[in-house]
């Protein structure tokens, strides 16, 4: 489907919709959606920058994506857990943070939006995600998340709004990312735990037949991160006896 009649296809309001966005060679754009929807996104520049001042409620900074090998900005625990995820996620090859800015007006009044975050799929698909716990998102909020939802489906991308991740996910998703670097990686001792794990076995017992237990981890940790090896994230925190296994991914 054409940039035309995708537009089209959900209404002639979209036509209305303007965006504005640090493209990847550091030009600042602005103009139509239609003309712009399909620039790469998840290489653009924050569109607004990430403040940090003494006494703030909320913490800012830059998490480091291993899928793009770039830093992401974040403005609260919440929002770097998500990036976090949408880095950890196997079919997200980029991101980028607040990668543009949605203007339209509802009649009444001009709006504008800037999303937390583009994510760009392996299939070429992408995805705006909004960072926002679901007790804090009033009637406003909803609206323009709702507006935000119809762009992303105009122009043939997901939107997502997601807000804390659960316990215990969270804090196996905050360990095997320490371990997300490719500095993690290496290939004899990652084939070996291939091998090893080939069938179902407690994490410290596989490992402990690899060679060095403070030397192996490391690398199952990573191949955990990068899907290679399978384990249940959400039932319990990782530890001696969670079962490991190679997933699909590993057998390719």
């Amino acid at each position: 489907m054409d940039q035309t009649a995708m537009l089209s296809s959900v209404g002639d309001w979209v036509s209305g919709v303007e965006v504005g966005f640090v493209s990847a060679d550091g030009v600042a754009r602005y103009g139509p959606l239609g003309r712009w929807w399909g620039e790469p996104f998840e290489q653009a520049s924050p569109v607004r920058s990430f403040v940090g001042f003494k006494g703030q409620k909320n913490f800012t900074g830059e998490y480091w994506a291993a899928t793009s090998r770039s830093p992401v900005g974040y403005e609260s625990w919440v929002e770097r857990d998500a990036a976090m995820a949408l880095d950890f996620d196997p079919v997200v090859v980029a991101l980028a943070s607040q990668p543009f800015r949605l203007a339209w007006s509802d009649g009444d009044r001009d709006r504008e939006h800037t999303p937390d975050y583009f994510a760009r799929l392996v299939d070429g698909t992408g995805v705006v995600v909004d960072v926002r716990p679901e007790d804090l998102v009033d009637e406003a909020t909803a609206e323009v998340f709702a507006f935000t939802a119809k762009v992303c489906e105009a122009v043939g991308w997901q939107f997502r709004q997601v807000g804390d991740l659960d316990q215990p996910y969270r804090v196996n998703l905050r360990w095997l990312a320490r371990y997300r670097h490719l500095r993690c990686q290496s290939e004899p001792v990652a084939e070996r735990l291939r091998e090893v794990f080939a069938e179902p076995l407690p994490l410290f017992a596989g490992a402990e037949l690899v060679g060095d237990r403070l030397a192996v981890l490391p690398v199952l940790y990573h191949l955990l991160w990068r899907h290679e090896l399978a384990a249940d994230l959400s039932a319990s925190p990782l530890g001696a006896d969670t079962v490991v296994g190679l997933s699909i991914r590993g057998r390719s």
